[in-house]
């Protein structure tokens, strides 16, 4: 029915209310220890791939539209099955922000490496590094699991939060939806393992293709909001380019740049050295507080990123009114 079709404004409230309530249960209640919604896409996307895994590109592409056009086509239906009511459709929003938005696990992850770092405690620090990122802990010592804390923790700033916000506010619930499940499709195919090098080469790039511009929001954020802007814009500027993934670099860089630290160099995935270029090189060497400055400013980012999201939908809303 016409009359029950969302006009623009409207829209633009249910995100911006749906999006803050949805953050806001985040901040109070983390992740589900159980029944988290993301994991259970990915147990669904595992069977998929047992199913369909061939040493072939296009198995992996059908298994890429499979498992992210059903969950964005799933997302559609619940957001048009409530779209003639308000309430409901902000509480649409707010749960499917809560169920893609990892911000405070991510925080809380980080501080307990850092309060095991700070308390000399490396082996309970290499025990919780894994829930946090791939790296291999007991390859690293205490200054190397910190540096490898605040890089997560820059780079899940754009995964777990500002990327969906931004496809949230582009496409509302199917944005959000999709932009996670893309996010966890890369992260469970998209490696340069042998069984996932042609497999998960789609994944990976429409990861690359969906992160792009949350990346570069979230570096320009850190500029804004990391009190060296100077230093997030030079070391953004000069070391993005040398990661070697695409949206990581600029993320990385211009907290290393805010922060004031070195970033980058030799670390260690699944028994596989790499040896990456040094972001920020004029930065000093992280130390374990600097784990509690990068969540601080991952917070500060996640407030603007809301910010900047609902002022554009505003604008865009008023332009369109503008133009009809």
């Amino acid at each position: 029915m016409p009359g029950l079709r969302p006009g623009p404004s409207r829209a633009t409230g249910v995100f911006a209310y749906g999006a803050a309530l949805g953050l806001a249960v985040d901040r109070l209640v983390g992740d589900p220890r159980r029944g988290h919604p993301v994991a259970a896409f990915g147990r669904a996307a595992g069977r998929v791939e047992q199913a369909l895994w061939r040493d072939h590109r296009g198995r992996g592409a059908l298994h890429t539209a499979v498992c992210a056009g059903t969950t964005v086509a799933a997302g559609a239906l619940a957001a048009r099955t409530v779209r003639g009511s308000r309430a409901g459709s902000v509480a649409l929003t707010a749960a499917a922000v809560w169920a893609v938005v990892g911000g405070t696990t991510l925080g809380r992850e980080a501080h307990a490496i850092g309060g095991a770092l700070a308390a000399g405690d490396l082996e309970v620090a290499r025990e919780r590094l894994p829930h946090l990122c791939g790296r291999d802990p007991q390859s690293l010592d205490g200054p190397a699991m910190a540096r490898a804390v605040v890089e997560s923790v820059a780079e899940n700033t754009s995964d777990a939060v500002v990327g969906a916000l931004f496809w949230g506010a582009v496409a509302g619930v199917p944005g959000l939806v999709g932009f996670r499940a893309v996010n966890t499709l890369d992260a469970m195919v998209g490696h340069k393992s042998p069984r996932h090098l042609r497999y998960g080469w789609a994944s990976a790039r429409l990861d690359d293709v969906a992160g792009w511009p949350g990346a570069r929001l979230t570096a320009l954020l850190a500029t804004v909001a990391g009190g060296n802007p100077r230093g997030a814009l030079r070391a953004w500027r000069a070391d993005a380019g040398k990661h070697p993934s695409p949206n990581a670099g600029p993320v990385e860089a211009s907290f290393a740049g805010a922060l004031g630290v070195r970033l980058g160099g030799t670390l260690s995935y699944a028994g596989r050295v790499e040896h990456r270029p040094v972001l920020n090189g004029e930065g000093r060497p992280v130390e374990v507080a600097d784990i509690d400055r990068a969540v601080r400013l991952s917070r500060r980012i996640t407030g603007l990123t809301l910010a900047v999201c609902v002022g554009g939908r505003m604008i865009a809303s008023a332009l369109k009114r503008r133009n009809a």
